[in-house]
């Protein structure tokens, strides 16, 4: 899962990015507004936490770029104002949750889980299709009820799929997802192959149906 910390207090950027990071969650920074214009601009994130007091811009309009472009990342709105018109004001042009600051970032973690599973699992903490189960808070799948062992890559890669059912995702989609701005430096995609093919392996050899579809050409799509 991929979240991009709007922030640009950089001592915070960087706890916070430490913390989910242990989560295992892939963090991107952009400390200003101009840069956030961009990262959102040129790609897809689960949860995006957005400081609405940035140095050269106001947060609130990111969030109006962002449904402009209708986007479906989600969104956290952290700031030190504690303002209830400004949090009505986000959480109406589209933001998903406010937190203000000082915060735990235990809490945090909680709310980004919660907005995410909102979004894409349809608020549930379990996702069933068959005879795969997959449990969102301990992060372990099963196939028949028997626990099937990922990487934490496979493991991320099978969510991304299964929130994004029956929609085709190109490699460098998820070359980016699984590797964010480095995807960009990378020779070739090679890594995301090899990643989807242990993946279909082991869920084979657990005796999972081939829901995994190769879209020749173009990517890759989770049929359900």
């Amino acid at each position: 899962m991929k979240i991009l910390i709007i922030e640009d207090e950089n001592e915070l950027a960087d706890s916070i990015s430490e913390y989910l990071s242990e989560e295992n969650y892939l963090c991107e920074f952009a400390r200003t507004y101009n840069q956030a214009l961009e990262k959102i601009e040129s790609f897809h994130y689960d949860c995006i936490l957005l400081d609405i007091m940035l140095p050269d811009g106001n947060g609130m309009k990111i969030l109006e770029e962002l449904k402009k472009q209708n986007k479906q990342d989600g969104v956290i709105i952290i700031s030190a104002k504690n303002a209830l018109d400004d949090k009505i004001k986000g959480l109406q042009i589209g933001a998903d949750d406010y937190l203000t600051k000082p915060f735990h970032l235990s809490e945090l973690a909680a709310r980004i889980y919660s907005v995410i599973r909102r979004k894409q699992f349809r608020n549930s903490n379990t996702v069933r299709q068959n005879e795969l189960e997959i449990d969102l808070l301990a992060k372990t799948i099963s196939v028949h009820n028997q626990l099937v062992i990922l990487t934490k890559k496979e493991f991320d890669l099978l969510l991304y799929f299964v929130g994004n059912k029956n929609r085709v995702i190109s490699k460098s989609t998820l070359a980016e997802h699984l590797s964010g701005d480095f995807a960009d430096m990378l020779d070739n995609h090679d890594f995301v192959y090899a990643h989807i093919k242990n993946l279909k392996k082991k869920l084979s050899e657990a005796g999972c149906e081939s829901y995994l579809k190769t879209v020749y050409g173009t990517g890759y799509k989770w049929e359900g």
